[in-house]
């Protein structure tokens, strides 16, 4: 049901090329920079970090963007494909904000009790880096623009490219596959990456993944959006480092300057945390047919009626 919402509207393919290129045109460019230009990341940010002092500040420059980025997104959309936000967000007829509100409930939780292991089992790793007024503003500046970072990466590829690629190939493992690789290789040009090596690209999209199967099992993007907030704001508002892409006054930073990130370290979320979630919104929306909402086939618009469904 949700790929199939791509058929409320007009799929011309140069509409798609069009909404393809203005909205990851500065994506691509960043990838091709860091990837073939002669500059050093781990410099560059230490000479903008230089040059602007104050970390709100550069955090608040690094998410706006998003702000026109979702808006032209959404701008695309309903003017150039003709349909409407719900069908791009999910299959029932209204976006549920329920949902959006328990992924992002439940991922907070798990989140603040997974650091309390971590700060239990090696206390020396972070340390403590309360600072008031500026840890107000931070929280002020996640939860004004964070919704716009998340939700244009959500619209975009558990979306829009999720839902285009699968009425072409009509089937779902493609797009499922398709979009985490995309969403791995958006991430491409974090400093993390260049600090901590290849390796970070497994959870990035193995993050992709998870976010994949949750939006076509739900047959919507509001767990997906849910989960995206809370992770990303708690990257930015509990934990920071200074390879990290989310340069923050975090209430807690990593001690070392250096990355000690090992294969395990990156494989826990994806082996066990995200599967124990896959688990709870499950059993808690009754999801069933695994294997024919994740492969199977994506009917023809001439073979089906798109219809909405309530719960």
């Amino acid at each position: 049901m949700f790929i199939q919402q791509a058929y409320k509207g007009d799929n011309a393919a140069w509409k798609v090329i069009i909404t393809t290129i203005l909205t990851l045109a500065i994506f691509i460019a960043n990838i091709f920079y860091v990837l073939f230009g002669d500059i050093d990341t781990e410099q560059m940010m230490d000479k903008v970090s230089n040059t602007i002092d104050n970390t709100n500040f550069l955090f608040f420059l690094n998410l706006s963007p998003f702000v026109f980025l979702l808006l032209l997104l959404f701008g695309l959309v309903v003017y150039l494909h003709e349909r409407s936000l719900v069908s791009l967000t999910t299959a029932r007829n209204k976006i549920d904000l329920k949902r959006v509100a328990f992924s992002f409930g439940l991922v907070f939780i798990v989140g603040i009790a997974s650091f309390m292991v971590e700060y239990y089992l090696y206390p020396g790793m972070v340390v403590f880096n309360f600072k008031p007024m500026s840890f107000i503003v931070l929280v002020c500046i996640s939860l004004l623009l964070f919704p716009f970072q998340i939700g244009f990466e959500e619209y975009l590829f558990r979306g829009y490219f999720m839902q285009q690629i699968g009425v072409v190939v009509k089937n779902r493992w493609f797009p499922l596959i398709a979009t985490s690789v995309m969403f791995g290789l958006m991430h491409l040009a974090n400093p993390e990456v260049a600090e901590m090596g290849g390796i970070t690209m497994i959870f990035y999209i193995g993050t992709g993944l998870f976010l994949g199967i949750i939006t076509l099992m739900d047959d919507g993007l509001e767990l997906a959006l849910g989960f995206h907030f809370a992770n990303n704001f708690l990257a930015a508002t509990l934990v920071t480092a200074d390879y990290s892409a989310l340069q923050t006054d975090s209430l807690f930073k990593y001690a070392s300057q250096e990355s000690d990130v090992s294969f395990y370290q990156i494989l826990i979320p994806i082996m066990i945390v995200y599967p124990i979630l896959l688990l709870v919104f499950a059993k808690k929306y009754k999801w069933r047919n695994w294997k024919e909402k994740l492969a199977g086939r994506v009917p023809s618009i001439e073979e089906t009626t798109v219809e909405v469904y309530t719960e």
